[in-house]
């Protein structure tokens, strides 16, 4: 019944005199009947495709390969990821331990403890690298946070892998079973994972990495060695960044990396991240469009309100242009900044308001105020303290809940009153 169904198909169609011919033999392949039709029942002219299907054919046509790979583009945090532990930036005292063991070529347990961004999953594949050659793709496996690691994975994924053997393995190697935020494995997970430590000891070596050592066990602390990473320091960071600019060949401006810098805050993943996003969006590289993209207080804007507490500017930061808030303005023989008698707290608490009404959050808020208190270069040791002191305590408050526009305008008032203390002692 399908043979004579399928010719009745292909008799049909070749009635019809349809002008598709390569539809046709298409018809024939699908059905299986190769000898429907001689070589010379179609002539060489209908044999030939239409003119204007052809040429649509050859120019409109993409192929999904090459416009896929044109089109998408590797992260910067992926594309620059140092392969080696010379390429790593920063905290080189801890990178001095991880290339000697690297040369020494036995690998202890180790604990890789520090913030976000510093560079210990970085390092730690660095490592293994170097160790193991060729052998890296089969002797490592890497568990992240967003792998169910309860303690079923610990006695099934991570006990197999430690059995297995691996072929090629350099002489005196073991595998290496890196646990990226390790910090977050249950309790139940960390005491199964004691006793695998110990009983692969001869074949593998596990290396974690955790935000706070504090929360990985005590058992599995006194089974490796820990090693410290610290937030990268600005200059580390910022060299970086001109190394990617310079590699991508993209437009920048000094203050756009110095913002980078800024709303990094020591991390380099996120920087890279900004630097991307910003290069993305924009395609230009300065303070405004990496500010746009981060979505965080200009640190202008602040300045401007520590500095209203701090009795400097007088009218020009009054942002909001309230018409009480001329104070006298009076000019310090000893500096070039002006001061004010009156009317800061007013100023200031205006400027506060303006900067809540634009939507940004007051965590956020008080994130950027305590940068720019900590980077301000024209305070005083004294006034600098009782600033960042007041500004910790809102902070707490804001973190506990308690995040309404009451704290940050109880925040300024505070601070305008530490200033006036100290002019007056």
């Amino acid at each position: 019944m399908a043979t004579l169904a399928s010719s009745h198909v292909l008799h049909k169609y070749r009635t019809t005199r349809v002008p598709h011919p390569i539809l046709y033999y298409y018809l024939q392949f699908a059905f299986g009947h190769k000898d429907h039709i001689a070589p010379t029942t179609m002539s060489s002219a209908e044999l030939k495709p239409p003119p204007s299907t052809s040429t649509s054919t050859s120019n409109d046509v993409k192929h999904p390969s090459s416009s896929s790979k044109s089109s998408y583009e590797m992260p910067y945090v992926e594309k620059y990821r140092p392969k080696s532990l010379e390429d790593v930036v920063g905290n080189e005292e801890t990178l001095m331990r991880l290339r000697a063991i690297a040369q020494d070529g036995n690998m202890p347990n180790l604990i890789l403890s520090g913030p976000p961004g510093s560079g210990k999953t970085t390092s730690m594949h660095a490592l293994a690298r170097q160790l193991l050659g060729s052998s890296y793709p089969q002797g490592v496996l890497e568990l992240n946070a967003s792998d169910a690691r309860g303690i079923d994975v610990v006695r099934n994924k991570i006990k197999t892998f430690a059995m297995n053997k691996v072929q090629n393995m350099p002489p005196g190697r073991h595998k290496i079973i890196i646990l990226d935020e390790a910090d977050s494995m249950t309790s139940a997970a960390q005491q199964a994972l004691r006793r695998t430590m110990e009983i692969y000891s001869h074949t593998t070596r596990f290396a974690l990495a955790c935000n706070q050592s504090t929360k990985i066990i005590e058992p599995i602390q006194s089974r490796g060695a820990i090693l410290r990473f610290t937030r990268l320091s600005d200059e580390q960071v910022l060299f970086r960044l001109k190394y990617v600019c310079a590699a991508e060949q993209l437009s920048y401006t000094p203050d756009g990396l110095e913002a980078l810098v800024f709303t990094a805050e020591g991390d380099m993943r996120n920087a890279l991240n900004n630097l991307q996003a910003t290069q993305s969006g924009f395609g230009f590289v300065n303070q405004t469009n990496v500010f746009k993209v981060c979505d965080q207080p200009h640190p202008q804007i602040i300045r401007n309100i520590v500095d209203s507490c701090l009795g400097v500017g007088g009218l020009e930061n009054n942002s909001a242009g309230h018409p009480n808030s001329g104070a006298e303005n009076h000019r310090d023989p000893d500096t070039s900044l002006p001061t004010t008698t009156g009317g800061n707290t007013r100023v200031a608490i205006n400027q506060m308001i303006a900067l809540c009404n634009t939507g940004y959050s007051p965590s956020d808020i008080i994130g950027t105020f305590f940068k720019v208190v900590k980077a301000h270069d024209k305070m005083g040791e004294a006034i600098k303290l009782e600033y960042l002191k007041e500004i910790g305590f809102t902070h707490m408050r804001i973190a506990e809940g308690v995040n309404s526009l009451l704290q940050l305008l109880g925040l300024v008032s505070r601070l305008c009153q530490k200033s006036e203390l100290i002019q007056q002692g």
